[in-house]
């Protein structure tokens, strides 16, 4: 007679329990974590600063581990997510643009931001278009474009062995984590909410402190404004950490930094704005355009009081008075019309504004050129009787251009 072996089935249900590492919950929350974190540091190091942008090289094995642990927790073909995201810088906050929210709005980009990426997926002429210089060797074909979907269910199986029943859940959280933070977090909270350090042309933003689990990626404002850098903080109190673990690779000679922030500093202020001051101005731009920004908001809130203008209308002025024309919803235009009829003074900010950044759009002067308009747009700011613009452009006399 057959007689059941108990101890073997005890095993079996210990297994189906625990796995092959009996934890506490406490244990699995942290390895759950630790295994996400190391697919958001694939994200932003490998697809986003290497590929996409090409802001520094990889040595080839911490490049092949980078495609391997994606194809296991995402599936994602890396040409589809570079040539996805080289499509929104080219086509940012436009109706092109494959997940704005203010194309699809935020609703749509936070909550459905996975499917907005794999409808633009599909696009060949996308693909086609902004997925050069992706990897086309033999194991990408093969496996990780040929068998995507594969590698997630190989995941789904490395988990349950080793976690048992619950490692369903720690696949789950491991499936859905690039889609809640980088296509609906990043994606859809960054060109919303947050603070601006650059007046960068899209409406990008910063959303910390959520470095530690976005990687970086929550700088979102510094990347638009500068994409090719593979540094994403700009500001002491900014913490990048794929920074610092590009900086780990770069020291073991396993990666090379190619492009990092300019750095604007302030000496003396010179007599006249002269070449040097172009230079620096152009270089650093987004960063002077946002210190002019906080001019027109401060004088902004000093005029509030003496407009005889609605709450909503000082609301709508406050809001994209300092940005650029083009980036004025339509629906705000008239409010603005209003604001600046009603202020001689914040009239004079914005027309000032507009004339500065076509500066440096003026493509076809010399620098000499250049240096000359700057130096009339210096003499028209400090005559024309108004402290903010007066002090903005002494302040804008002294730039200089460290790196």
């Amino acid at each position: 007679m057959f007689l059941p072996d108990w101890a073997f089935w005890d095993a079996v249900i210990h297994w189906m329990g625990h796995g092959l590492f009996d934890l506490a919950w406490w244990q699995m929350v942290l390895i759950t974590l630790a295994l996400t974190h190391i697919t958001i540091a694939s994200v932003t190091i490998f697809l986003h600063r290497h590929q996409a942008h090409r802001a520094l090289d990889l040595h080839a094995i911490p490049s092949h581990f980078f495609r391997f642990w994606l194809w296991l927790t995402t599936g994602q073909v890396t040409k589809e997510w570079a040539a996805i995201h080289r499509k929104h810088h080219a086509k940012c906050e436009q109706a092109e643009d494959p997940h704005s929210p203010h194309v699809h709005g935020i609703k749509t980009v936070l909550f459905k931001g996975a499917e907005l990426y794999r409808q633009e997926s599909k696009n060949k002429e996308t693909l086609q278009r902004y997925g050069h210089g992706t990897p086309d060797d033999w194991i990408e074909h093969n496996l990780y474009t040929r068998f995507s979907w594969q590698g997630v269910a190989l995941m789904l199986i490395i988990d349950v062995a080793l976690f048992g029943f619950l490692g369903l859940t720690v696949w789950a959280v491991q499936m859905a984590w690039i889609p809640a933070t980088a296509a609906g977090i990043i994606n859809g909270a960054a060109h919303y909410w947050g603070y601006r350090n650059f007046e960068a042309h899209d409406a990008s933003t910063n959303i910390s402190p959520w470095g530690i689990l976005i990687g970086g990626e929550e700088l979102h404002n510094n990347h638009h404004t500068y994409p090719t850098s593979a540094k994403l903080s700009v500001k002491p109190y900014e913490f990048d950490i794929g920074w610092l673990y590009i900086r780990t690779l770069e020291t073991l000679g396993l990666a090379t930094v190619k492009k990092t922030p300019p750095r604007l500093a302030y000496g003396d202020i010179r007599p006249v704005a002269d070449e040097k001051t172009l230079e620096a101005l152009i270089a650093n731009r987004y960063e002077v355009m946002a210190g002019y920004a906080r001019h027109v908001r401060l004088m902004m809130q000093e005029e509030a009081s003496k407009l005889k203008l609605d709450a909503d209308a000082v609301q709508t002025a406050k809001r994209w008075l300092h940005r650029d024309a083009s980036k004025v919803p339509a629906a705000a235009q008239a409010q603005l019309k209003l604001a600046r009829a009603a202020s001689p003074a914040l009239d004079k900010m914005v027309q000032m504004r507009e004339e500065l950044s076509q500066i440096w759009l003026n493509t076809s002067h010399s620098r000499e050129q250049l240096a000359a308009d700057l130096q009339a747009w210096c003499r028209s700011a400090e005559e024309s009787g108004i402290a903010a613009l007066r002090d903005f452009s002494v302040k804008l006399r002294a730039v200089r251009q460290t790196a």
